[in-house]
């Protein structure tokens, strides 16, 4: 992969591009914060903060990369510090496994997403972008963080603890979830194939479509 297209943006690259694949490789599971990853943060009157489709789009073809990889359905969680209706109706639109709603301590959400699933922190890939997400990303096997130039010494301290492996040029509110996936599709290998299978709609996609859609969701909601 040319990693010259994302340079160009402005991504920070902060492990050789070998580790980033051989990281990339081991994952079998995505897991996402929500606000500042799915959009910029801001709440409506009822403390709800929506998506973009152009990350949606994103988060599905980077599912569809790892099912051609690994030839079966990877997990895929939402865990949030706070109880948001929008994030609910996307994972049970997307199909995703898991949603941990209300979980100020993630590290709690982690251990039960890792238990009910089966995985090692070193099989989930975790896309975040700020200080509440930290003691989760430093377990993670590949660790995304979505940019944000009003935060320039946040952004400066998790470079120094090693805190993140890329750093995206966008923010969540311009759409820096879907230049994370791509980026790990690209990691992968998988970017033409991936476009091209859903662009026309295959068997191969539509298999992996009816997997995903058969999901059963679990939503876990903290009283904390």
């Amino acid at each position: 992969m040319d990693l010259q297209a994302f340079t160009a943006l402005g991504t920070r690259f902060l492990r050789p591009q070998n580790e980033l694949v051989r990281r990339a490789s081991g994952i079998r599971a995505v897991l996402f914060d929500w606000d500042g990853v799915f959009n910029d943060g801001w709440k409506d009157l009822e403390g709800g903060s929506p998506f973009s489709e152009v990350g949606s789009l994103g988060v599905n073809m980077l599912r569809f990369a790892l099912w051609l990889k690994d030839g079966a359905l990877p997990t895929a969680a939402v865990i949030t510090g706070q109880h948001n209706g929008h994030a609910e109706r996307f994972v049970q639109r997307e199909r995703f496994h898991g949603l941990y709603m209300g979980f100020i301590n993630k590290p709690d959400a982690f251990e039960h997403f890792l238990r009910t699933y089966e995985l090692v922190p070193e099989q989930v890939a975790f896309f975040f972008d700020d200080a509440i997400d930290l003691p989760v990303a430093r377990r993670c096997g590949l660790r995304v963080m979505i940019g944000r130039s009003s935060g320039p010494l946040f952004t400066e301290h998790v470079i120094a603890r090693g805190d993140a492996d890329i750093i995206t040029a966008h923010s969540g509110g311009a759409n820096g979830l879907r230049e994370a996936t791509e980026l790990v599709i690209g990691l992968l290998g998988r970017v033409a194939e991936v476009i091209d299978h859903r662009a026309a709609y295959t068997d191969t996609y539509q298999r992996y479509l009816q997997e995903r859609n058969a999901t059963t969701l679990d939503v876990q909601r903290s009283r904390s």
